[in-house]
């Protein structure tokens, strides 16, 4: 099964790039996941690509950025702030990336396409 990720394009290009080998969630998938689907927010505003997961890790918040942070693709002071007032975090481990040779508009599939706050699960297969 897929879930659709909305990741700022920032990010989405050091993902692509290998520089960022670690996705950060505050809350993690309750079903079966082995594939996520990108969405690169505005002013992109299309689904790029997607990537394997390779591994989900759920610690406390420093450690997680002690096991992760040399391919976080982000700094520390970001990490602290995205995770303040947390004990714990997630970090999804990036395996097998697949860029899109074209990208795909949302509103090709449905035009009640609504960006998603953290993810959202695909029932069909892109």
């Amino acid at each position: 099964m897929k879930v659709l990720l909305s990741i700022k394009p920032e990010y989405v290009e050091k993902i692509f790039n290998g520089e960022k080998r670690y996705e950060y969630r505050k809350s993690i998938f309750k079903k079966n996941i082995d594939t996520i689907v990108i969405y690169s927010t505005k002013p992109e505003g299309k689904i790029v690509g997607e990537f394997k997961i390779e591994d989900v890790l759920h610690d406390n918040v420093d450690a997680i950025w002690d096991k992760t942070n040399e391919y976080s693709g982000i700094n520390y002071t970001f990490f602290k702030d995205y995770f303040k007032n947390r004990d714990n975090a997630y970090a999804i481990k990036i395996g097998k990336i697949k860029l899109y040779d074209t990208p795909l508009d949302p509103k090709d599939f449905s035009n009640v396409f609504r960006i998603p706050q953290s993810f959202c699960y695909i029932d069909r297969v892109l």
